[in-house]
């Protein structure tokens, strides 16, 4: 049976919508509002360094101030700051950026694939009995617990049973618990049904060949995340970038002592809240699928993905065609396709732009 709270897009959990709010922080907020914000921002995570570089300012304006000789070096301000600014900007952020856009488009092509292959589940296998309507929903629900699997598989977490409930039977779950990797033991078992499908004449040999390339899409899609899970950016380039960002932030008060006097702390706090920020919003996104606010929400990805399995089984192939084939098709005749888009309009959220004359 369908879960009625997952037809409802009130009822996914708290921090689904979170993600969402954080994520359309920018889009929805004024300018300077965002400005200030600190959740999602860098700045919890630096502002003990960026203080730091900024007392280190006002301690070099206090000797230049009781006349102690302050040497000003201009290889302090060509040499060194073409440098960390080169590896900063140009390889850190990029690099961090393409692993999280990588992670994005390999979530996308989950989405996808797991909608193209239910679609194909759904049309083309055939199911001539109740029994066979139920294996059928219960092999479409697997493949939304295979995203569900592959989120908890890339946070390293288990797999609980909150989450599958109504996916699977609690059987299969146990399983899934003694095993290393639980996407990959999902996949198999979709496999095993649609190979069972063709031996039994369900279905034809060129529609399994299709389904079986849109499962293989879907564990190429899961190794990709796993590459950018399991290749950090090396850590000797991380340890001499900061190394080299302590340098310039320590080196930077001496060539600006002379013109800036008192000012210097302030600007050499400015300077260093921009360098390191960056250094450090490329650490918060080099792993895109944790929990922090500025990783993916793939909580909010799995749910669409469940809903939208559920809403396609609840509806079916039939419910597309007009009235009288649907119920020439319908044992008893009550027409369920009515009765289910009833319902589903009844949980859909309102719309302001009207609705459709009634036929």
């Amino acid at each position: 049976m369908s879960d009625p709270r997952l037809s409802d897009p009130r009822s996914a959990p708290a921090q689904v919508h979170g993600s969402l709010r954080v994520a359309r922080l920018t889009r929805e907020r004024p300018w300077f509002r965002a400005l200030v914000t600190l959740r999602g921002s860098v700045v919890p995570a630096i502002w003990r360094q960026v203080l730091g570089c900024g007392l280190f300012g006002l301690v070099i304006s206090a000797l230049y101030a009781n006349g102690v000789e302050v040497v000003s070096q201009p290889l302090f301000e060509s040499i060194v700051s073409s440098v960390v600014l080169g590896l900063l900007l140009v390889f850190r952020t990029n690099t961090a950026y393409e692993r999280f856009w990588e992670g994005r488009k390999c979530w996308g092509g989950i989405v996808n694939g797991t909608r193209n292959l239910v679609r194909q589940i759904l049309v083309a296998v055939e199911s001539p009995n109740e029994v066979e309507r139920e294996r059928k929903a219960a092999a479409i629900r697997l493949v939304a617990s295979f995203s569900i699997a592959m989120k908890q598989h890339l946070r390293n977490e288990p797999l609980y049973w909150n989450e599958v409930e109504g996916l699977m039977t609690p059987r299969q779950y146990e399983i899934l618990q003694a095993v290393n990797h639980p996407c990959l033991e999902i996949a198999v078992w979709i496999d095993d049904y649609l190979q069972v499908q063709q031996r039994q004449g369900r279905l034809q040999v060129y529609q399994l060949t299709g389904m079986m390339a849109i499962l293989s899409q879907l564990i190429d899609a899961l190794g990709a995340t796993e590459r950018i899970l399991k290749t950090p950016v090396p850590l000797a380039y991380s340890i001499h970038l900061r190394q080299l960002l302590l340098i310039y932030c320590l080196a930077l008060p001496f060539p600006l002592v002379e013109g800036l006097g008192w000012l210097t702390g302030p600007v050499v706090a400015l300077v260093g809240f921009t360098l390191l920020g960056i250094e450090a919003i490329g650490l918060e996104i080099e792993n895109p699928f944790g929990h922090d606010p500025n990783d993916l929400p793939l909580d909010a990805i799995c749910v669409t993905i469940r809903q939208n399995m559920e809403n396609l089984i609840q509806l079916g192939p039939d419910c597309g065609r007009d009235d009288a084939e649907a119920t020439e098709i319908s044992d008893d005749g009550d027409q369920p396709c009515q009765s289910q888009v009833s319902r589903l309009r009844r949980l859909a959220p309102p719309s302001s732009k009207g609705s459709p004359p009634k036929s």
